[in-house]
């Protein structure tokens, strides 16, 4: 009896463990997983089979359960349409294709054996899709891009990748700003009394030359001879110097931009490119809707994308997203795919980098069958959680990433616009200084007609035919002829 007793006490404890093992595994199981929506099951509500693919950020398993973005919209839609749901993950790992013998794989083939009630996953809406089943409004909007590794689509710089920083038309409006700067040095030193007192006896140290190379050295933040004295060519001075260290220090951050975004090193910015290249080998996902898109274009750059990924299927073309982005990152391989999760790779992995065109606009939708009743009701479902904001909601939840807004943001060369406050603080200097030089001049003239008693306009005038070097037997004479055609 004994005996007994202890046996059952040892052989109960062991019998709850495996049991316990073994609803675990069960719950481990990626295949097959159950939900429902947030109320939880009821009496009477429809339950749905659905079929989806591991893909991150759409469908991934974490701690025993699915989550991601297809998630989060199948609960979003079953408390809408008051549904309970299973998910089972597509078997053969496809998204849908024709195969060889005219069987449909996949999600779409699940769909169509009815082994699946829908399709909730990152399946795009193609015409050959949507022949065999139904597919609501789309949830997600993209496109066929390029995904790169920054090292192998990078180019050396050019010769003058230093002048990257401004366009042509600031630099256009730096240089015409420097002449006109050196100019109104120039014509102040000349007419202000204060820096040239006697002009017939004295030198005149701003020439134009001096006057060129006192800018150029405000430009190095360097002091250079001759120093002004007169007021007036002091305020045109300190107007240069502030406005040449606002540019200096735009320059150097915008050239601390260019150099750590690297945006103008892609020598790979469209399909074509890619095309005329040989460094790159490039592939897409193996029976995907992109790899029919190339194969069914009419484009001659998209003919010879596909002759090129069909001659090397065996080594181009990849299983799995997953495989595709690992691929770029460790080999020269250049992914073709949906532009929407290659934002995603680029934002969750710094080093890679998606070329700036996009082509073949798209859509992912909820796959159905042709004849169920629910097509209708998740477009209208589909279409309320756009309006409330909600997919926009979910797109921000799972596509953020800290890398995203690190290395993502794009780089454009400073235009003149950006400087616009700073061309007009100096062109006000400017006339602030010339009209500084020309009431000293005017202030000198009067007390000289004061003393000579002469009038002060002719005083002026002589002063200013003496500082800008007008001959006086000039203005002689055209004041003569005035007389005589009075």
């Amino acid at each position: 009896m004994d005996k007994a007793l202890h046996f059952v006490l040892c052989v109960t404890p062991a019998l709850l463990l495996l049991g316990e093992s073994s609803q675990a595994g069960e719950r481990d199981d990626p295949k097959m997983l159950a939900g429902t929506d947030s109320r939880g099951p009821e009496e009477g509500l429809p339950v749905l089979t659905v079929t989806t693919i591991l893909e991150d950020p759409y469908v991934m398993v974490r701690s025993a359960e699915l989550e991601g973005y297809c998630i989060d919209l199948l609960k979003a839609l079953a408390a809408m349409l008051h549904f309970s749901y299973k998910v089972k993950v597509v078997g053969d790992g496809q998204y849908g294709a024709i195969s060889s013998s005219g069987n449909w794989t996949g999600m779409i083939g699940e769909i169509l054996r009815q082994e699946a009630d829908i399709a909730v996953a990152p399946l795009t809406v193609t015409s050959a899709r949507e022949e065999v089943v139904s597919f609501t409004t789309p949830f997600l909007q993209t496109g066929i891009g390029i995904l790169l590794r920054k090292d192998t689509a990078s180019q050396e710089m050019s010769f003058f990748h230093f002048l990257a920083p401004f366009s042509k038309e600031t630099w256009t409006g730096l240089l015409f700003a420097y002449v006109l700067t050196c100019f109104c040095l120039f014509l102040v030193a000349r007419l202000s009394p204060c820096e040239w007192n006697e002009p017939k006896n004295e030198e005149n140290h701003f020439t134009f030359l001096n006057s060129l190379w006192f800018g150029a050295g405000a430009l190095a933040l360097q002091g250079v001879t001759p120093r002004p004295k007169a007021l007036s060519v002091r305020v045109i001075a300190a107007v240069w110097w502030l406005f040449t260290i606002a540019l200096l220090a735009a320059y150097i951050a915008n050239f601390t931009a260019l150099l750590s975004s690297g945006s103008e090193q892609l020598p790979i910015q469209t399909f074509e490119d890619l095309v005329k290249q040989r460094k790159l080998e490039f592939g897409t996902l193996d029976g995907s809707s992109t790899f029919y898109f190339f194969k069914n274009s009419k484009n001659p750059i998209h003919q010879m994308i596909y002759e090129y990924m069909d001659k090397r299927r065996e080594h181009v073309l990849v299983k799995t997203y997953q495989e595709a982005i690992q691929r770029v990152m460790d080999s020269n391989y250049a992914f073709i795919g949906e532009s929407i999760s290659q934002d995603l790779a680029a934002a969750r992995h710094c080093n890679l980098i998606r070329a700036p065109e996009v082509i073949g606009a798209r859509g992912f939708g909820i796959a159905t069958t042709q004849a169920s009743q629910w097509t209708k009701k998740l477009s209208v479902a589909v279409l309320k959680l756009r309006e409330l904001g909600d997919l926009d909601y979910l797109r921000n939840k799972w596509w953020e990433s800290s890398c995203l807004h690190k290395s993502r943001e794009r780089w454009s060369p400073l235009q003149p616009q950006a400087l616009g406050g700073l061309f007009l603080t100096l062109a006000i200097g400017l006339a602030l200084g010339v009209i500084a030089a020309v009431v000293e001049l005017s202030s000198k003239s009067r007390h000289a007609a004061g003393h000579a008693k002469k009038s002060c306009c002719s005083v002026f005038t002589e002063e200013m035919c003496a500082r800008l070097r007008i001959k006086e037997n000039t203005r002689q004479s055209q004041e003569t002829s005035g007389r005589a055609n009075a």
